[in-house]
């Protein structure tokens, strides 16, 4: 599903329009980000959480030249599916 998909859908069963269900969606997403960009969790009940983890410096390789590389330590966003989400799934 895509963006322009979920917000067509979110218009249908909210009864809005769908100017105001992306300004919803758009709304959501950056908040979800500014709160990643600080360093908080975001636990959403029944959903899941949105988190950062921070992946340490490793070598890696090249696998055009099999050069040895360092790939630097940095931060990355992560969604972890919450209990009901996986139960939704798994049916």
């Amino acid at each position: 599903m895509t963006k322009a998909e979920l917000i067509e859908k979110i218009a249908k069963n909210a009864s809005v329009t769908k100017k105001a269900a992306g300004a919803a969606v758009n709304t959501m997403i950056d908040e979800v980000t500014k709160a990643l960009k600080k360093g908080q969790r975001v636990p959403l009940v029944g959903f899941g959480t949105f988190m950062v983890r921070r992946t340490k410096a490793r070598k890696g390789r090249n696998p055009r030249t099999g050069e040895e590389i360092r790939i630097k330590a940095r931060k990355r966003p992560v969604f972890k599916a919450g209990k009901a989400l996986r139960e939704a799934i798994d049916k």
